[in-house]
């Protein structure tokens, strides 16, 4: 028998992954993506030419003057350049939120939903979560589902904005075949609230999450309204909401057979 007056080497730790402090970190973050893209939106509305020739004149030199854009070039180039801001943070945002669920689901899975965590079931678990963040995305929706039984929501709405980023990133922001479907499209859903009732003044409107799809074809630009990028961020919202409550019904499962 071992003698218990000797220290343990590697003795279990208190579990510090804690579920509503990672959704709770993760949503105010979200926030403040929404935050930030209704300011940049509502700057980009007020800016006026003559106000773009005072700042670009105001040091009397250019990098390269002869390279200078003009208001309408800068106009439609500081757009795109927001649109692949957003759709780009937008699926780094995606990445993060299946990240931080699947480590939470790993440590579940090999602590069986002890608090107490051994060397040995730390170990299996960062061993599952470097493979789970190694795979591509379409393999992180099967890996949830096989190894832990979870069908995301949106799972389709996510690889779609997968597929923006991809055409934005690698062919212009054009849309090809690796993009489409088997009918030739690529369908953007997203989620929009539809109001039931307003409400008295200071009140939330009330109403339900709907879908919205965006449809591009082949060769299509990737383009969104100014709303549709604020949607973008809600179906996110939507997404990691959904996936949280996943985990958690997961892991209460788990503890529930140990009792």
């Amino acid at each position: 028998m071992p003698d218990s007056s000797q220290p343990d080497n590697n003795p279990p730790r208190q579990q510090q992954v804690n579920l509503q402090q990672i959704a709770q970190q993760f949503m105010t973050g979200l926030q403040r993506h929404f935050d930030m893209l209704a300011f940049n939106l509502a700057a980009r509305k007020d800016v006026s030419e003559e106000d773009y020739k005072k700042f670009a004149q105001a040091p009397k030199i250019m990098p390269a003057a002869k390279a200078h854009q003009n208001f309408e070039q800068m106009q439609a180039y500081a757009r795109d350049l927001l649109m692949r801001q957003v759709v780009g943070d937008g699926m780094n945002l995606t990445l993060t939120a299946m990240h931080n669920a699947h480590f939470f689901l790993a440590l579940v899975k090999a602590t069986r939903a002890n608090n107490q965590v051994s060397a040995e079931a730390q170990s299996i678990a960062q061993q599952s979560q470097k493979a789970f963040v190694a795979a591509p995305l379409d393999q992180k929706f099967n890996m949830l589902e096989q190894e832990y039984g979870i069908m995301c929501e949106l799972e389709d709405s996510m690889t779609s904005l997968g597929f923006c980023m991809q055409a934005l990133m690698q062919q212009n922001g054009l849309v090809k075949e690796p993009q489409l479907d088997a009918e030739g499209k690529l369908v953007v859903e997203l989620k929009a609230l539809k109001v039931f009732s307003r409400g008295v003044e200071g009140d939330q409107a009330k109403g339900k999450l709907v879908d919205q799809q965006k449809i591009f074809k082949e060769d299509d630009v990737i383009s969104f309204s100014d709303l549709e990028l604020q949607l973008v961020l809600v179906t996110i919202a939507a997404f990691a909401d959904a996936l949280f409550k996943a985990v958690a019904r997961y892991a209460k499962s788990i503890k529930d057979q140990g009792k």
